[in-house]
């Protein structure tokens, strides 16, 4: 018989105070950065046509909306802290939700030491004086953010919502500077670039799907949400929605500017773009732009790593101290733990290896969650569902047959980092057969 989770109780533990703008600010935050700075360079290396390039634009973003409004009905079915870990233990037992729970939790640690790193990286550019103590600032940067989780819930959720609203307002008045002093540029296809072709318009839309990753966020907090049945569908669907729009108007803007032969060409188009709007100083707007992207999205990682440690020791499957909050509402020995791992990555530079066998991870983890909403609507047809899939079953079948094909891709194209994807899920395994040794003693 499958173990199954059971509501939570938020006496001294998890307390909720957040609500849709949260919910709004964390997914915005995670996703709106670096990516879509550099993603539409290679959009337009495999699909020289404007209109090619903003279309599969739209329907990576449709794709990405129909998933997270797929996953809001395990969100809110579900309202626990953990995200994708809580659903796959609910639908598939103790061993795989441990499995997902682990994988996920590392592939947040990974990403907190290569996006520490990239400001420490940022800073450097902008600061030559810096160069050599990248990792200093990494450090220092991921050590200022524990003192914010430490001031407690409200503290690091209102850092969120502000430093997310900031951000987005910077894209888009680079956006509108862009369009208003744009020189008038021919939007016909670019000579000496090859015809757009189906494998090209795969690796385009791979793209582009990957670079919407952060979407899912809101759903690891919907256990201290106030009112996650309303908030939560919210926060999924707007905060997509407003990643979409953005999406397209950085697209628009960089084809307003960009000759789309240098657009193709380019590795980082937004930098270029504004060096041709504004000369040299327009590479170090890009720059402060791309530092300012990146506080958000560190926070917004360092929660949520936090959140699935917390609900993984909660259960049981690994340290139980892990389940500790503080009155502020801080899983304390989580993000110790979470921000420990990151630190000896950063430290270390395996966070490059490390990152590289993640994306592993995250689309087999979307694959077990596609599946468990599949299973629990045939298992748990009378569980409350506050908020459903639209479209089902077919949207289901449609996220599904698109996180198997990524996944596929992410095998077949990179199986040594795959086997080493394994090999972290096994050492996962032994960690966990460790901690019972550890509490039978």
């Amino acid at each position: 018989m499958l173990n199954q989770t059971t509501t939570p109780s938020t006496s001294r533990g998890l307390i909720r105070i957040l609500g849709v703008g949260f919910g709004l600010a964390v997914i915005v935050g995670s996703t709106l950065g670096i990516g879509i700075l550099r993603t539409p360079g290679l959009v337009a290396g495999q699909l020289p046509n404007p209109t090619a390039i903003l279309a599969v634009w739209i329907v990576g973003g449709l794709y990405t909306l129909i998933g997270a409004a797929c996953l809001a009905e395990l969100g809110t079915m579900l309202p626990e802290a953990g995200g994708y870990y809580v659903y796959a233990r609910r639908a598939f037992g103790d061993t795989m939700g441990f499995a997902v729970g682990w994988t996920d939790w590392i592939t947040y640690c990974a990403v907190l030491g290569y996006v520490s790193i990239a400001i420490g990286e940022f800073t450097a550019l902008l600061l030559p004086s810096v160069g050599g103590y990248e990792k200093a600032v990494a450090i220092l940067t991921l050590t200022a953010l524990v003192g914010l989780q430490l001031a407690g819930l409200r503290v690091s959720s209102r850092f969120q919502e502000i430093t997310t609203a900031a951000k987005f307002a910077a894209f888009m008045a680079v956006v509108v500077a862009a369009m208003v002093f744009a020189p008038g540029i021919s939007s016909g296809p670019a000579s000496g670039l090859q015809a757009p072709t189906f494998a090209g318009l795969i690796v385009a839309l791979q793209s582009v799907v990957i670079t919407y990753g952060g979407w899912q966020s809101a759903l690891y907090f919907a256990e201290e949400d106030r009112d996650p049945n309303r908030n939560l569908p919210q926060s999924m669907i707007g905060g997509v929605a407003a990643v979409i729009v953005a999406y397209l108007l950085v697209n628009v803007a960089l084809l307003s500017v960009l000759p789309l032969g240098d657009l193709a060409r380019s590795t980082l188009p937004a930098a270029d773009a504004a060096q041709l709007l504004l000369g040299g100083r327009g590479r170090e707007i890009i720059t402060v732009l791309s530092i300012a992207s990146l506080p958000p999205m560190l926070n917004a990682i360092l929660m949520i790593g936090t959140r699935i440690l917390f609900a993984i020791g909660r259960d049981g499957l690994l340290w139980r101290r892990a389940a500790s909050v503080t009155p502020g509402g801080t899983p304390a020995a989580a993000m110790l733990a979470t921000t420990g791992v990151a630190l000896a990555l950063i430290a270390t530079g395996t966070f490059q290896r490390l990152v590289a066998v993640v994306a592993f991870f995250l689309a087999a983890n979307y694959v077990v969650c596609c599946l468990a909403l599949i299973v629990l609507r045939r298992r748990e047809p009378d569980r409350a569902r506050p908020f459903r899939a639209w479209g089902y079953p077919w949207s289901a079948a449609l996220v599904l047959a698109g996180a198997v094909a990524f996944l596929a891709g992410a095998a077949v194209g990179d199986p040594i980092n795959a086997v080493g994807a394994l090999a972290l899920l096994a050492l996962g395994f032994v960690v966990r057969s460790g901690s019972s040794v550890l509490r039978m003693t």
